[in-house]
């Protein structure tokens, strides 16, 4: 009895520790389990706010729209950059397979429809790997709608590969206008607070000229869409769309038919530039670079762009560059105005006086040549600017002081870019001493000013500034240029008084007038080639010629007989009617020998263009209106 009442207590014992581990196990449980129902709350209930848009972004991606580029017209509607409908093809990675020897074999069938090379495919195999697996990647471009057609047939077979409708930008008027309207290209780099629509496949931005100056007035307003995505990226479904809205069409003050009047006149020389404006109003009719490139044949995604693009880069004439804007020049004699006008408005010389031309001037132990060995002899300021006698401008120059020289020419427009559209030109060299310690690392000398003072030395220009500082010499203001026609339909004011007067005396203005209208018009003068002839009877061009040297062989030697990369820069700078400036031209022809022999009659025959065309004659079209065409010494 007593065994079986020891075993009974043992076994009670017993019971009581299991149901007391029991308890404490359960107790552990329900505290374990209220913590995790607590924290559920909490994140679920409590802090929804901040976690369901968390969830949501792991759940919903936004795909950009990319937007319709704007269109690019001319002055009177005529449209020179738009869309046309195009097709793509792209590859989905996640939809084949395997990314190697499947995606090969499936880029071998692709290949028998749209030509890809085997080095091509290797890449396009290359980029899969690299890219997501749900993100259509463009591996061909410009394809015909007869190729659309096949794959569509060949679809089944084509894991991944489908076809897409996209915009393609199209140039109408090709090298004419290369250079002003620009082109556009593929997005290179991007930064991190790119929009979304900057990362999608095969998006284009403006490059060169109107497209990348405008560029973001021409992209328009990118659109979203909502895509509801699974775990893996793929997409379940459409949640919304906000469309993307086109761009803004833009018109230019450029003058398509007198352009390509004038790129015709320019074919003539191998390299040079030429810009024809509104002497008032500072809008400019015509801007032509020698030698151009078609926009059209470098905005591809294909083999034949990219070989073009080579072309263009390896041309020993660069036809990239955009001499009008962004070549620079030694102005040579066209840059005479300046110093008169310095020297006027100093007292240190008036209109009448005379210095004595002996066909040199001496500075400190250096000999200045006059581009006329023998001398002018008495000459005063509308003489000097007639016959372009350096002698009279080195005197100039030395009294004045290149301070004084420096400030008339940065008022007059040079030194300077302009905010009118234009992203690539180039501010030129208005030198003074700290320019040349700065970026040549020694003083300054009073040679330097003495070639400063006819456009010699380190002052350089572009065509650009040059038919600024023309116009406001001829109207006394401050002319600023403008290729836009920022209010569509309405012509920015064409009087000069809109702008701000120069700080120089209107007499001083005039007597350089005067010089100016004597070198074409008088006999003697340099710039008598640039007479206007019968087409417009009755009015004078007041102008100035001017030839940059290139080398020291130049003085020396005839310029036939010079290899043509040896021969000086010809220029030439004008106003007409004289009496009351209407247009301005400058021309610059590279290499091109005598500016009173090569740029005088190019800038005559521009300057008749103009007065026979007359652009401002005509209301400028209202941008969205229907758009007409396509859905040492220095000669003088």
């Amino acid at each position: 009895m007593a065994d079986g009442a020891g075993e009974g207590e043992a076994a009670a014992a017993t019971g009581r520790r299991f149901t007391r581990r029991l308890l404490l196990i359960g107790g552990a449980q329900a505290a374990g389990f209220g913590v995790i129902v607590g924290r559920l709350y909490q994140l679920q209930v409590m802090e929804e706010g901040r976690y369901a848009p968390l969830a949501d972004d792991n759940r919903i991606a936004i795909q950009g729209l990319a937007a319709e580029r704007g269109r690019i017209l001319d002055r009177f509607g005529e449209v020179l950059a738009a869309n046309g409908n195009g097709f793509r093809a792209t590859l989905v990675p996640g939809r084949i397979a395997g990314r190697g020897d499947e995606l090969r074999r499936t880029l071998l069938l692709f290949a028998r429809i749209v030509p890809t090379t085997a080095a091509e495919q290797e890449r396009i195999v290359e980029r899969a790997r690299r890219s997501s697996r749900h993100a259509p990647l463009v591996i061909a471009s410009d394809l015909s709608f007869e190729q659309v057609a096949e794959l569509g047939l060949l679809a089944p077979r084509l894991a991944g590969i489908g076809t897409e409708r996209t915009f393609e930008r199209r140039y109408r008027h090709g090298a004419a206008l290369g250079h002003v309207v620009g082109h556009v290209g593929a997005v290179e780099r991007l930064a991190l607070d790119d929009e979304v629509h900057m990362r999608l496949a095969g998006t284009r931005v403006g490059k060169t000229g109107i497209e990348l100056g405008l560029e973001d007035e021409l992209r328009g307003v990118p659109g979203t869409r909502r895509l509801e995505v699974d775990a893996r990226g793929a997409i379940v479904r459409v949640l919304g769309e906000v469309p993307p809205r086109k761009g803004r069409d833009v018109v230019l003050t450029i003058d398509q038919r007198l352009q390509a009047q004038v790129v015709e006149r320019l074919g003539k020389v191998r390299r040079g530039a030429v810009v024809a404006m509104d002497a008032a109003s500072g809008e400019v009719l015509a801007m032509a670079s020698a030698p151009g490139f078609d926009p059209g044949g470098t905005t591809g995604a294909g083999t034949a762009a990219a070989e073009s693009w080579q072309r263009q880069l390896a041309d020993p004439d660069k036809p990239m560059l955009d001499r009008a804007a962004g070549g620079l020049y030694p102005p040579g004699s066209t840059f005479k105005m300046v110093t008169a006008l310095a020297a006027l408005e100093a007292g240190i010389v008036t209109p009448r006086q005379r210095f004595q031309c002996d066909g040199g001037f001496d500075l400190a132990g250096q000999h200045f040549r006059c581009w006329s060995r023998g001398g002018h002899g008495g000459v005063d300021l509308g003489r000097a600017l007639k016959v372009s006698c350096d002698v009279y401008f080195y005197e100039l120059a030395s009294r004045l002081g290149i301070g004084a020289l420096s400030r008339m020419a940065r008022q007059l427009g040079l030194g300077e870019v302009y905010d009118c559209g234009l992203p690539q030109q180039k501010a030129g060299v208005v030198p003074d001493p700290d320019w040349k310690r700065g970026e040549v690392g020694r003083g300054w000398l009073g040679g330097d000013t003495v070639l400063a003072g006819i456009g010699q030395g380190f002052v350089t220009a572009t065509p650009l500034q040059l038919a600024v500082m023309t116009a406001r010499i001829a109207t006394g203001r401050r002319i600023v240029p403008t290729v836009v026609l920022h209010e569509p339909g309405a012509r920015p004011s064409t009087d000069a008084d809109d702008f701000q007067p120069l700080d120089v005396a209107p007499q001083w203005l005039e007597a350089v007038r005067h010089g100016m209208a004597a070198a074409v018009n008088d006999d003697g003068g340099t710039g008598g080639n640039a007479a206007l002839g019968s087409v417009a009877a009755g009015v004078t061009m007041a102008g100035k010629t001017g030839t940059a040297q290139v080398s020291r062989a130049s003085g020396e030697r005839p310029q036939a007989e010079l290899p043509w990369e040896l021969r000086d820069h010809a220029l030439f700078v004008g106003f007409a009617p004289a009496a009351a400036p209407k247009f301005v031209v400058s021309a610059v022809v590279e290499h091109g020998g005598g500016g009173g022999t090569v740029a005088a009659p190019l800038a005559r025959e521009v300057m008749e263009l103009l007065l026979e065309a007359d652009p401002m004659a005509r209301p400028a079209v209202k941008a969205g209106a229907g758009a007409g065409g396509y859905a040492g010494g220095d000669a003088g």
